[in-house]
């Protein structure tokens, strides 16, 4: 057991560092991409993919969720690596994250994948109307990004988004109270917070 995940963690860690590498190549040509830190996002992809692949392997996480989590750990590095280097979630990356995540949950029960669509929805539509309300508080990106991580998260359990928005509200106001720290974008705080969540709901179903 020990050696399989051993095996499994190195192989999703050394994916994990090629595809941070596509990532990083991806946001530089993408249109109004970015150009970001090859290493941190090569290390950071790595770090998630081992973990994602050495769950399954230790029998923690179901195979099947196993597309949808790696998705999820690339869309975190992609979507927070330009969000906080050009401060912005372009089209050219929430477009296409939205159908890949729907794609990486087919091989889930028809059931579940209804859920997760429903929840795609539901939460772009909650943060669409928050967006129209305070513009300045949620920008349109991210209004753009939430289905992508609705599905996931509400095809693992319904309490899962408002979990996620939840956590990455306290991450952005315990950010905001640092000194100096005058914007601090909401992306990157709800990608990782969807991460966190996901993987928690998976190891404790």
């Amino acid at each position: 057991m020990v050696r399989d995940v051993v095996l499994a963690g190195t192989a999703g860690g050394g994916a994990g560092a090629l595809g941070g590498c596509a990532v990083r190549a991806w946001l530089a040509r993408m249109r109004r991409g970015a150009l970001v830190p090859a290493p941190a996002c090569a290390g950071v992809l790595a770090v998630l993919w081992a973990l994602a692949a050495g769950l399954v392997a230790a029998g923690v996480v179901p195979v099947v969720w196993l597309p949808a989590h790696l998705v999820l750990g690339a869309l975190v590095v992609a979507g927070s690596a330009v969000d906080l280097a050009a401060g912005r979630l372009p089209d050219a990356l929430t477009g296409p994250a939205a159908v890949v995540m729907l794609l990486a949950l087919v091989p889930l029960d028809p059931f579940v994948l209804a859920a997760g669509i429903v929840g795609g929805v539901a939460l772009g539509g909650v943060c669409a109307a928050v967006h129209l309300a305070a513009p300045t508080a949620l920008g349109a990106g991210d209004v753009k990004l939430a289905p992508s991580l609705g599905a996931p998260l509400a095809a693992a359990s319904w309490s899962a988004p408002v979990l996620a928005v939840v956590l990455a509200s306290l991450g952005v106001l315990a950010l905001a109270s640092i000194r100096g720290v005058r914007r601090v974008p909401f992306g990157p705080p709800l990608l990782v917070a969807a991460w966190l969540v996901l993987t928690a709901s998976l190891t404790d179903g």
